[in-house]
C-alpha cells in the first residue's frame, strides 16, 4: 500500500496538474471569500467563513473527480493494471494506496485555506471574535466530503480508462449524492419520508457537523460511504481481472 501511496503522490507533485488543480481551487474559494459582491465577508460585516463553506462541496464536485479520474483509467489505458495485478499486491492494498494518496492531496490543498481563518480572526473588530467551533466542525464535514468525493472518484475511474469519461461520471455522481436526495426529498410525493430520504444525502449529514457538532452518526455515515465505495471499485477492478 506504502509503495501505490507514494508512486501516486510523487507521479501527482511532478506534473504540472497538480498545481493547477490546487491554484484553481484557491484561486476560486479566494474570489467567494473576498471579492465577489454576493458572498465576500468583507461586505458582510460578520467575520465567518461560511462562503468557503458553502461552496467548497461545488469545487470540490469538479476538483477531487480532476484528482482520481487518472487512478485506473490511465493505467488500463497504458496497460500497466495487469502488472499492478500481477504484482504482491493485493487489490485491497492498491485500491487503497491510491485512495490514500488522492485523499491526501485534496487535505493538503484544503489545508492552505486556514490563511482566511487566521485573517478573519484578526481582522474582526474584537481580534477572536470568529466561532472556531463552527469552523473546525465546518473543516472536519469538508474532509468528510472529500473522501466520500475521493471514493466516488475512485470507483468512476475503475468503470473506464477513458480519463475524461471517468471524470464526467466522478462529477456526476458527487453531485448526484450531494444534492440528489435533497432533490428528492421535497417532492410532494415523498413528502412523509423527506427527513429519512434527507439523511440518505451527503449534504444532510456535512450541515450537522457545520454547526460545530461532532454527532458518531454522522461519522458513521461518512465512513459508511467510503468503505461501501470502495468495496463497489473492488468489485470492478476483481470483475475486470
Amino acid at each position: 500500500m506504502l509503495i501505490i501511496l507514494k508512486k501516486e503522490l510523487n507521479m501527482f507533485f511532478t506534473s504540472l496538474m497538480a498545481y493547477v488543480i490546487i491554484g484553481f481551487f484557491l484561486m476560486m474559494m479566494g474570489l467567494l471569500v473576498w471579492v465577489f459582491p454576493q458572498t465576500n465577508v468583507l461586505d458582510g460585516g460578520y467575520a465567518t467563513l461560511q462562503p468557503l463553506f458553502d461552496w467548497s462541496p461545488y469545487v470540490f464536485m469538479f476538483l477531487v473527480p480532476a484528482v482520481t479520474m487518472r487512478a485506473f483509467a490511465e493505467e488500463k489505458k497504458n496497460g500497466t493494471l495487469e502488472v499492478l495485478f500481477t504484482s504482491p499486491l493485493t487489490i485491497t492494498q492498491i485500491i487503497l494506496g491510491k485512495y490514500a494518496a488522492s485523499l491526501i492531496i485534496i487535505v493538503i490543498t484544503l489545508l492552505f485555506t486556514n490563511v482566511y481563518y487566521f485573517t478573519l480572526r484578526h481582522l474582526g473588530n474584537q481580534p477572536g471574535n470568529i466561532d472556531t467551533a463552527a469552523v473546525i466542525g465546518s473543516y472536519l464535514g469538508l474532509v468528510m466530503l472529500t473522501a466520500v468525493f475521493s471514493a466516488i472518484g475512485l470507483l468512476a475511474s475503475s468503470l473506464t480508462e477513458n480519463q475524461t469519461v471517468a471524470f464526467l461520471l466522478g462529477v456526476f455522481f458527487c453531485f448526484l449524492l450531494y444534492q440528489g436526495f435533497d432533490a428528492w426529498q421535497t417532492l410532494q410525493a415523498w413528502k412523509n419520508y423527506a427527513l429519512y430520504i434527507g439523511q440518505l444525502g451527503v449534504l444532510y449529514h456535512y450541515d450537522a457537523l457545520r454547526k460545530g457538532v461532532v454527532d458518531s452518526r454522522d461519522l458513521v455515515y461518512f465512513g459508511s460511504m467510503v468503505v461501501t465505495l470502495l468495496f463497489f471499485t473492488k468489485v470492478v477492478l476483481k470483475y475486470q481481472k
